[in-house]
């Protein structure tokens, strides 16, 4: 898959292209070159194996996982030496993303590692659960002489807009409305007055989970399925590991958070 993605780079130095690449580092099972494993069980040491029934069985699981990350930082290195080397770096714009917060499964140790710093980690908060640190994933954005170098942003977007972003980077006109607003004033750093007025997530597993954001309200609602319909509601501003409920000191925002819910809310088929 990567030698394939370097390829399709070199065979299309004089055209325009889009590349998306979905790596599936890293994920499990846990697989990785023996060099990088190596490297990290030096420096990690010994440790218990993976013996589980879910994925493939390890014999130095964190030191795997450490060297599937090191190896993912490898293959972007290899796909910007190449944009390097033909001269089209400075008219490549690189978007460097997660499509969720860390897993728990499969000989995983997000724990060690405290893979979804700064919110909490273990199970029922991360990967599979709607608290910040099962969906709110880093976004790195690489544009040379147009992004500025180092700059920071704290404007809420999630990947519905990645679509309507890149349609305007490359100069399409949206045919169809969706529910993502460009976020290329963001990076351009020119004012965005298209903003979202809330962000809505809606989950099954885990006995059905829904959340929503607000500013900086968080607000969530689990165990749909056992009959719970109450909300928790969360100060990200003051509280980023949501651990203080603060639902019943802003009842109207809670109130706004079920009217939302609900409205958002489409059986599935």
């Amino acid at each position: 898959m990567h030698d394939k993605a370097i390829k399709f780079i070199q065979s299309n130095i004089d055209n325009p292209f889009f590349l998306l690449y979905a790596s599936p580092l890293p994920h499990a099972p846990l697989q990785a070159p023996e060099k990088w494993v190596e490297y990290y069980k030096e420096k990690i040491g010994q440790e218990e194996p993976y013996t589980g029934n879910s994925y493939f069985p390890n014999q130095s699981p964190r030191a795997t996982y450490a060297a599937m990350i090191s190896t993912l930082d490898e293959q972007v290195g290899d796909i910007i030496s190449v944009l390097v080397e033909q001269n089209i770096l400075k008219n490549t714009i690189i978007i460097f993303t997660s499509d969720n917060g860390p897993t728990y499964t499969g000989g995983v140790d997000a724990k060690f590692f405290d893979s979804a710093k700064p919110f909490k980690t273990k199970y029922g908060w991360a990967k599979g659960f709607l608290h910040e640190g099962g969906i709110r994933v880093p976004m790195i954005v690489s544009w040379e002489n147009h992004i500025k170098k180092m700059s920071r942003t704290d404007h809420l977007s999630a990947f519905q807009d990645v679509f309507p972003t890149v349609l305007e980077l490359c100069g399409i006109k949206e045919q169809k409305k969706t529910d993502g607003i460009s976020f290329v004033n963001i990076l351009l750093n020119i004012e965005q007055k298209e903003k979202h007025k809330y962000l809505y997530w809606e989950i099954p597993e885990y006995g059905g989970q829904q959340a929503l954001r607000i500013d900086n309200f968080k607000a969530i609602r689990k165990n749909i399925f056992k009959g719970n319909l109450n909300v928790q509601l969360f100060d990200l501003s003051t509280d980023i590991q949501e651990t203080n409920n603060v639902a019943k000191q802003f009842p109207e925002i809670v109130k706004m958070a079920e009217e939302i819910m609900e409205k958002e809310h489409i059986s599935s088929e």
